[in-house]
C-alpha cells in the first residue's frame, strides 16, 4: 500500500488581488516543493511583486487560499510569513548605510550579552555572518561599512541576509542583476546547495539563462494569471520569450539604418580617479551603439562619470568633434550635449517624490523660465510630447515616477534628455531590472537615437545586450580597455576572455560547474 502523500510546502490556490479599477492577480494556482528551485517569470506588471507581497504577508488576498505544509490560511501577516520560514532577497535593496554588513545582516536579531542593559556581542556577530559572507565567495569582511559597498556588494549582503534566517523557502527577486558573471556562478551554486538541503527557491528573473541553468520548473505570469508552466525538459529560452511577450527574441533587437559617421567624442589618456594607474584611449562614433562590456569594478562606470563630470579625472582629455573641452562638472558636460542615464535610475536620475512632468523638465528649467517663474504651460505641453513620444505609460504627467514600472521610470529619464540636444547619450545598464517587453522599447529609443545621428554609449552586464544590440563592443578589465570587437567578432566567448582573462575565466568556469 502507497504511504501518504507529502502535500508542496507551499501551495497557492485561485489566489486573487483587486485594486480599485485593477485586477493585480486573477485566480493564481501555484505549488512549490520541498528542494525545488521554481521560477517565476514575465513582464514588469505581470504580478510577480503582488504575489510576492502576498507570500510575505505585506499585502492580503482579496481571495483564495495559501496552504503551508498542507495547512489552509486565508492570508499570512508579515510575522507569519517569517515563522513559516519564508525569507526574501529584494532587488530594491534595504539596507542601513550607517552600519556594517554584519548588522546589517543580523539587524533586529543580533546576540547579545549583559544584564537589563543589553548589549550587542560582536564577536558573536561576526562569527555568524562570516561564514555566510565566505559560503557566498565576497572580497569584504563582516565589519565593512555598507556606505562603502558597490551595488553589487550590498546585493550580496541582501542574499547573507536570507541566508541567516536559515529559511525554508527563499524567495529571490532579481538576485543577479547586479552581479558579475563570477558572482552569478557563486549564487547559482548556492541556490544548488539551498535545493539540495531541502530548502525552496523562487526564482525571479528577466535573466532566462538562468532559469536555464537552475530552475527544475517555470511558471509564466501574464496579466496577472498563470499562463503556462514548464517542467526542467521543456524550459528553453525562446519558449519562455514566446510565453511571456507573444513573439520571438530576434524581434527585440534592431539592426542599424546606416553606417555609423565620424568619431563625435575622443578620449585620449584618460585616467579615472579609481584607476588613476591606468589610460584610456576610446571613440565614440555619429549614429553609433557602442557597447561596454566587463566586470563590475572594470572602470565603467568611474570612466562614465569622468566623462559627465561627476568624477574630476586624474589626467587626459576629451575632445568633442575633433575639440577639446573640459568639464568640471555635470553642467558642463550637459552644455555641450553630453547625457547620462545613470545604472541606479532611483537614486540618481529620478526624483521619485516628484512628478513625470517636474522630473522631465527637472535638468532644463532654464527652458521654461520666465525671470524666477517657471512657464507651467510651456513645461507640462514639453511633458506630454515627450509622453507620448516615449509611450510613458501613465494616466497623467501629473503622476508620481516612483509609483511606474521600471521601464518607464527609464523612458523619463530618457525624455528628461531628449527635451534638450543630445549628442551622446550614456546608458549605463539601460535594462536593469525591466522586463523583457520594456526592454524591447528601450532598444528600440536607443536604436533610434543612433539612426537619428546621435552617439550612444551602452554600459551593460547582460551579454546578451551586449552582443545584441551593440555595433561595436569595447571591452574593460580592472580599469584597462582589454581590446575591441567588430560585430564579426562578436560571442560571449570572446567577450568574456577579454573581460577575464583566459585563466579567470577556466576559474568561473570551474566555479560554475
Amino acid at each position: 500500500m502507497p504511504g501518504p502523500v507529502t502535500p508542496p510546502l507551499l501551495e497557492l490556490v485561485s489566489v486573487s488581488k483587486t485594486y480599485p479599477g485593477v485586477q493585480a492577480l486573477d485566480r493564481v494556482s501555484l505549488r512549490v516543493d520541498r528542494g525545488e528551485v521554481l521560477a517565476l517569470i514575465g513582464e514588469n506588471g505581470a504580478g510577480k511583486s503582488t504575489l510576492m507581497k502576498i507570500l510575505g504577508g505585506v499585502v492580503e488576498p482579496s481571495k483564495g487560499m495559501i496552504r503551508i505544509d498542507g495547512a489552509e490560511q486565508a492570508s499570512l501577516t508579515v510575522a507569519g510569513a517569517m515563522a513559516a520560514g519564508i525569507a526574501f532577497v529584494h532587488q530594491e535593496l534595504n539596507l542601513f548605510d550607517n552600519l556594517d554588513v554584519a548588522a546589517n545582516v543580523m539587524i533586529g536579531r543580533e546576540p547579545v550579552f549583559g544584564g537589563p542593559l543589553k548589549l550587542i556581542d560582536r564577536t558573536a556577530l561576526e562569527a555568524k555572518v562570516t561564514p555566510l559572507l565566505r559560503r557566498l565567495g565576497v572580497d569584504f569582511e563582516a565589519d565593512t561599512p555598507v556606505a562603502r559597498l558597490s551595488l553589487a556588494q550590498r546585493q550580496l549582503v541582501e542574499i547573507a541576509k536570507a541566508l541567516s534566517l536559515e529559511a525554508r523557502i527563499v524567495i529571490m527577486d532579481e538576485p543577479t542583476s547586479s552581479l558579475t558573471a563570477s558572482e552569478t556562478a557563486r549564487l547559482l551554486k548556492v541556490i544548488a546547495e539551498l535545493r539540495a538541503g531541502g530548502v525552496a527557491v523562487i526564482f525571479i528573473t528577466h535573466r532566462l539563462n538562468e532559469v536555464e541553468q537552475c530552475a527544475d520548473r517555470v511558471v509564466v505570469l501574464r496579466d496577472g494569471a498563470v499562463v503556462d508552466e514548464l517542467a526542467r525538459g521543456e524550459i528553453g529560452h525562446d519558449a519562455m520569450i514566446r510565453m511571456m511577450i507573444g513573439r520571438d527574441l530576434k524581434s527585440l533587437y534592431i539592426q542599424p539604418a546606416r553606417a555609423p559617421g565620424g568619431a563625435v567624442l575622443e578620449i585620449a589618456g584618460l585616467r579615472t580617479q579609481a584607476h588613476a594607474g591606468h589610460a584610456l584611449d576610446l571613440s565614440l562614433h555619429a549614429g553609433e551603439i557602442l557597447g561596454m562590456a566587463g566586470l563590475v569594478g572594470a572602470g565603467r562606470t568611474e570612466l562614465a562619470c569622468a566623462v559627465f563630470g561627476i568624477d574630476r579625472p586624474a589626467g587626459g582629455e576629451v575632445r568633442l568633434e575633433g575639440r577639446k573641452i573640459a568639464i568640471a562638472a555635470p553642467r558642463d558636460a550637459i552644455d555641450h550635449g553630453i547625457f547620462l542615464i545613470p545604472e541606479d535610475r532611483k537614486r540618481s536620475g529620478l526624483v521619485l517624490e516628484s512628478s513625470v512632468n517636474e522630473n522631465i523638465s527637472l535638468a532644463n528649467l532654464a527652458a521654461f523660465a520666465r525671470g524666477l517663474l517657471i512657464r507651467s504651460g510651456a513645461e507640462r505641453r514639453n511633458a506630454a510630447e515627450q509622453k507620448v513620444a516615449l509611450d510613458i505609460r501613465t494616466a497623467s504627467i501629473d503622476t508620481l515616477v516612483g509609483t511606474l514600472s521600471g521601464g518607464n521610470q527609464q523612458k523619463v529619464v530618457l525624455a528628461k534628455w531628449l527635451s534638450m540636444t543630445p549628442k551622446i547619450v550614456i546608458f549605463d545598464e539601460p535594462t536593469r531590472g525591466i522586463d523583457v517587453g520594456s526592454k524591447s522599447e528601450i532598444y528600440k529609443l536607443m536604436r533610434g537615437l543612433a539612426d537619428s545621428g546621435i552617439a550612444v554609449l551602452m554600459i551593460s552586464s547582460d551579454m546578451e545586450e551586449v552582443i545584441g544590440v551593440s555595433d561595436r563592443i569595447v571591452v574593460m578589465r580592472e580599469g584597462r580597455i582589454a581590446g575591441f570587437l567588430e560585430r564579426s567578432e562578436f560571442s560571449e566567448e570572446n567577450v568574456m576572455r577579454l573581460a577575464v582573462g583566459r585563466r579567470d575565466l577556466e576559474e568561473a568556469e570551474a566555479v560554475a560547474c
